[in-house]
């Protein structure tokens, strides 16, 4: 009989291949109906929702008009607040608590003639392996550092420029997230930490103090600046 850690981490590794597999499907699934135009009214979930909003979208847009389709890939070690980034983006709804990421995490926006995908992968460390995966069919990355977590900005960073050499000229969107608890770094401090001086300056880069709750919403380091800067980066031609 195989050891309890051997069969905790095979059942780590099973859930993250689920995940990635699933999440995979979903996009090819998107990517599949955007091309044929099929049909997806009977929808009852979600799914059907956004489906039926982009159409109603399209139906009022003036003649030959047509809304560019873009996807901002969201990325971040466990705990950074991706999640909670996503919805104070998407919905300016007070959420006590927002349920961290375990696989995948899709949202739609529908801004200035733009249907913006965020796709949300989770940052535990089996499924970190997998993040390469998702950089071709994204137009921004974002990734989310938690400005209190000290212990683990080397490995932040480790992680963020393994996915930067893979893309060289990925537009970057770096979240100093957490500004509002007391002992967090500046966004000076995590430029320094991170290394972003060191990155090739053909690359669009951006590091915005961030925090992703309610009552964060009309301050400087709210989240509705990263929407309208994502707004600007994706409608450039």
């Amino acid at each position: 009989m195989a050891p309890p850690g051997v069969l905790r981490e095979l059942s780590l590794a099973l859930g993250a291949a689920v995940a990635v597999l699933g999440s995979l499907l979903f996009i090819a699934w998107k990517i599949y109906f955007r091309g044929t135009g099929t049909d997806t009214d009977t929808g009852t979930g979600w799914d059907g929702w956004w489906e039926r909003e982009l159409r109603e979208l399209r139906d009022r847009a003036p003649p030959g008009h047509a809304l560019d389709w873009r996807q901002v890939l969201v990325l971040g070690l466990d705990g950074a607040g991706k999640s909670s980034v996503l919805h104070y983006i998407c919905s300016q709804t007070a959420r006590e608590h927002i349920a961290p990421t375990y696989g995948f995490n899709s949202a739609q926006l529908y801004v200035e003639g733009l249907e913006m995908d965020l796709l949300e992968v989770g940052g535990s460390q089996n499924l970190r392996a997998y993040w390469p995966d998702y950089l071709s069919q994204a137009h921004v990355l974002v990734f989310v550092v938690d400005s209190v977590d000290r212990s683990r900005l080397l490995t932040a960073r480790q992680e963020l420029h393994a996915l930067l050499a893979a893309e060289p000229q990925l537009p970057l969107v770096v979240l100093a997230n957490k500004q509002d608890k007391s002992n967090a770094l500046s966004t000076a401090e995590l430029q320094e930490e991170l290394a972003l001086h060191t990155l090739s300056g053909q690359r669009e880069l951006f590091l915005l103090p961030t925090s992703a709750t309610w009552a964060s919403l009309s301050t400087a380091t709210s989240v509705l600046h990263v929407k309208s800067l994502l707004v600007t980066l994706l409608s450039q031609p």
